[in-house]
């Protein structure tokens, strides 16, 4: 029988489990020696896993596509592999025919097409609500459509959560219906949890009024680490827009991106990740998106269990080799745009450029005029309309103090959810679709359910403001009810 020299003998036995993690993290980059510690480190936390979301459709709204688009190549230039990451996005702006270069998508006005490889594991009328709770839980059966990928995560297993789009108080948007409800989210994480398939779960989440979806909703203890663009109660911002400083190439005529996204994008893009923590990242990413000016900025929010913020990003969202020697410092080096553009606003700049840039008598000028004759017509409909309403159930003088009616910071926006669903359905169904602009009135809802309003006042109410639906394509309730 041979016999080792001890020291021949440990070298050995620190071989096994070196190669083992070669073999089971590698993927699709050369990890060098002097990495060792990091393959070890990664193999015992397990596996990243990934779901990004865009919640939207439509060429107005390429920033949220293109959003999701980066976050994917992100991910992939930092060892995540494509079984691991589920995208959801309705895929319909890369060939729309408003872009000016087809089959090209991107998040900044000199960047890379980052539409180069994006899976599309569940696009068009696949992405749902259902389908991404089902993605999220790991439950085939209960999939409706798309590639039938989902998070099968493990107890060891980390879990990465982006969510780009419009929002309002306790809800987010889909580009079919329903909408996405905060309790149904905060329910689904909870199951999560439950069954215990993953170690920790960092949300990152781009709306408006973002801070109402885990604000006095999400409690600690679940291992999970959430950051949103805004507080509750203001708007989110698209960036790379037309008239800004950088602005879009000319011919885009939309925004490119969110200015919370694209200020963690561009930080992960240059950043060591391995080094970098959540927190600094947090911190960095509140500084270029709150913009030095309350005009043009948001509040970017924390909650859940924020000791986790301590953590690598790399466990999170791996990290580009190319960025090995980046020395990290606590200040940011990326220089916000002069101004942003309000997230419910980014449609009417699109329409509007495309206006002004078309021929005078051309189709192209009267398709966008019409488009911005009935997006301006559908949101005096919906603000006159949930004023009226307002009024008829409070009175002149307590209606509108009602509508606006603010809870204190760290309570959930409302206490029944299932009621603020029915008033919502309710008001629909006599006044037309809320659509992506609408949201923005979740929390008059939410009021009239927190002062006692039931279906039957709605109905009652509603009928009176509401004769009838507007004719267009905002007012129309052809997708369905948003709640």
């Amino acid at each position: 029988m041979a016999r080792f020299q001890l020291p021949t003998l440990l070298l050995l036995i620190a071989t096994v489990p070196l190669i083992s993690a070669l073999h089971d993290l590698a993927g699709d980059f050369l990890r060098l020696p002097s990495q060792a510690s990091t393959f070890l480190h990664d193999n015992n936390e397990g596996t990243r896993w990934a779901i990004l979301i865009a919640g939207s459709n439509g060429y107005w709204n390429y920033r949220h596509q293109s959003d999701v688009c980066h976050a994917y190549q992100v991910l992939r230039k930092g060892g995540l592999k494509e079984e691991n990451i589920i995208v959801f996005m309705y895929d319909d702006i890369a060939y729309d025919e408003e872009n000016p270069h087809p089959g090209v998508i991107i998040n900044s006005p000199n960047g890379e097409n980052v539409y180069k490889g994006v899976p599309k594991d569940y696009t068009g009328e696949d992405v749902t609500v259902g389908n991404f709770f089902a993605a999220l839980l790991g439950n085939k059966s209960a999939l409706t459509g798309g590639s039938g990928k989902v998070v099968d995560s493990g107890p060891n297993d980390h879990i990465f959560v982006y969510y780009s789009d419009h929002g309002g108080p306790g809800v987010l948007g889909m580009p079919t219906s329903p909408y996405m409800y905060a309790s149904d989210l905060i329910e689904v994480l909870k199951i999560k949890h439950a069954a215990g398939t993953y170690k920790s779960l960092v949300f990152y989440l781009e709306a408006c009024e973002s801070g109402s979806i885990f604000e006095g909703l999400l409690p600690e203890g679940l291992n999970i680490y959430a950051t949103t663009a805004a507080n509750a109660e203001e708007s989110s911002w698209g960036t790379y827009c037309p008239g800004e400083n950088p602005s879009p190439p000319p011919e885009y005529g939309t925004c490119l991106g969110d200015l919370y996204s694209v200020a963690w994008m561009e930080d992960s893009d240059k950043h060591n990740l391995q080094t970098e923590t959540l927190h600094q990242q947090y911190e960095l990413v509140k500084e270029r998106t709150s913009n030095g000016n309350s005009n043009y900025g948001s509040h970017v929010m924390q909650y859940g269990d924020i000791e986790l913020s301590r953590d690598s990003l790399f466990l999170y969202l791996g990290s580009n080799p190319s960025n090995e020697n980046f020395t990290f410092v606590g200040r940011n080096s990326l220089v916000p745009p002069s101004k942003a553009i309000n997230q419910r606003d980014a449609d009417l700049i699109h329409f509007w450029d495309k206006f002004r840039k078309a021929p005078q008598g051309s189709p192209r000028k009267i398709a966008a005029e019409k488009q911005v004759l009935e997006a301006m017509s559908h949101r005096l409909h919906i603000d006159d309309s949930i004023k009226l309403i307002g009024k008829l159930l409070f009175g002149m003088k307590k209606g509108p103090e009602v509508l606006t009616s603010v809870r204190p910071a760290g309570q959930p926006l409302v206490d029944d959810w299932d009621c603020l669903k029915t008033l919502v359905r309710t008001f629909e169904t006599y006044c037309g679709s809320l659509s992506q602009y609408g949201m923005k009135h979740m929390r008059s809802f939410a009021n009239f359910c927190n002062a006692g309003i039931h279906r039957e006042h709605m109905a009652e109410a509603s009928a009176q403001a509401c004769t009838n639906i507007p004719v267009n394509p905002w007012s129309s309730l052809h997708s369905g009810f948003s709640a």
